[in-house]
């Protein structure tokens, strides 16, 4: 893989106009990268699904190299009805339309960012693999006081023109004062076996609310990898909602800095995995001054030799007093060969806060399809109910009225 990865970046830096300074930068990731490789089992926020060993058996060798300097035709069906919205499109990683319609222009500012801000100090060699092959970084600003209109829907689609490719994208977003956005990330690929690698920065500045939804829906044989870094300051709101069912493997990090007092994180998500799928969340909510607030809440279904895991991580500072923190996981396994893993964790060196975290699992409750059954509805009904039940718990926590009916249609939930 060192081989085809020099070559590949090679390939990269002929075709670039980078300076000497973001040159080195890559290099110097590249280099993290070949040191580490993708990770795997040995790494503690990977032993229970193996990244390394996931696409050495669905892909086998992946290529690095894509070339963006020719456009893809954008298929306007894959757009969302229902819901006027701003869109950003990525066909195959290339970035082939902003559209900021809906707002004032003058109240948002879109910069392509060669290398300026990188994420330096991890451990995390996915990262180093993103700073290391991203071909353009764009940062989105939303001005003081302003709140976009509509949602804004990044629309991440892929085509058959790529095969056993990695794909690396990066965005980073900054929410000035007293701002608001709402963002919804959609998936849809009509490609298989390739390997995809997101990165995302959002800035949140005093009192501004960022509301992000991640819908992973539709079939697909890729793996996805996807890691939001959140740094909110003084009462500033973040709103994560994750919908993880159709790629063949997924894993969501969210890594969320709470450094300004009264601000807040809320992380729910849904599993709802198919036969043979592996997808996980890890969450790490770090509350680093007092008065902070994490609420956490991830609730799978699994079907035939699905794997869904959960890490969630509460970390609160010496200077974190006062904090409520709050984080429960709770599963359905469909089938014998179904299987969830978690991992909830609290480090607390704060004495006057209220922590909590919890996590079950078994299978739907007979007694209960029974009862049913006995009210004249079928088997399959009757679980089909009880699921329908158990996930409208976390869907009922998205604040936006409209995109939670738009969750709701698309996975079929009713009230």
């Amino acid at each position: 893989m060192t081989e085809q990865l020099q070559i590949d970046f090679d390939k990269i830096i002929k075709s670039s106009d980078l300076s000497k300074k973001d040159l080195e930068l890559k290099r110097k990731y590249l280099k993290k990268f070949i040191d580490k490789g993708f990770p795997s089992r040995k790494q503690e926020n990977w032993k229970f699904l193996d990244i390394n060993q996931i696409i050495k058996k669905n892909i086998g060798d992946l290529s690095f190299y894509n070339d963006y300097s020719l456009p893809n035709k954008i298929d306007a069906s894959i757009f969302v009805d229902g819901l006027e919205h701003n869109k950003i499109i990525f066909i195959n990683g290339r970035i082939e339309k902003i559209d900021f319609n809906y707002e004032d222009k003058n109240k948002i500012e879109i910069s392509d960012e060669i290398e300026k801000k990188v994420l330096l100090e991890n451990e995390n060699s996915l990262i180093d693999l993103n700073n290391a092959f991203t071909n353009k970084i764009f940062k989105i600003s939303i001005k003081e006081n302003y709140s976009l209109k509509k949602p804004l829907i990044i629309y991440h689609t892929t085509d058959k023109k790529i095969k056993s490719k990695s794909i690396n994208l990066r965005l980073d977003f900054e929410l000035e004062q007293n701002s608001s956005f709402k963002l919804i990330d959609f998936f849809v690929d009509k490609s298989d076996t390739n390997f995809v690698n997101i990165l995302y920065n959002f800035n949140l500045k005093k009192d501004s609310i960022l509301k992000n939804y991640k819908i992973d829906k539709f079939e697909n044989e890729n793996l996805k990898y996807s890691f939001n870094n959140i740094e909110q300051e003084t009462n500033s709101v973040s709103e994560t909602f994750i919908l993880s069912a159709g790629s063949n493997y997924f894993k969501n990090e969210v890594n969320c800095n709470l450094k300004g007092e009264y601000s807040s994180a809320f992380v729910n998500g849904v599993f709802s995995l198919k036969e043979n799928k592996q997808h996980e969340i890890r969450t790490t909510i770090n509350h680093l001054v007092e008065n902070t607030k994490s609420y956490q809440l991830i609730k799978s279904v699994l079907g035939k030799l699905s794997k869904a895991a959960y890490q969630g991580k509460i970390f609160v500072n010496s200077k974190a007093q006062k904090t409520d923190g709050y984080q429960l996981s709770k599963a359905i396994l469909l089938d014998e060969t179904s299987e969830f893993n978690a991992k909830p964790e609290l480090e607390i060196y704060a004495d006057d806060v209220k922590c909590s975290h919890g996590s079950a699992s078994g299978s739907l409750n007979e007694n209960s399809i029974f009862y049913l059954m006995s009210r004249g509805l079928s088997y399959q009904q009757s679980k089909e109910l009880l699921i329908n039940g158990f996930l409208l718990d976390v869907i009922e926590k998205i604040t936006d009225s409209e995109i939670k009916n738009l969750i709701k249609n698309m996975i079929g939930l009713k009230e």
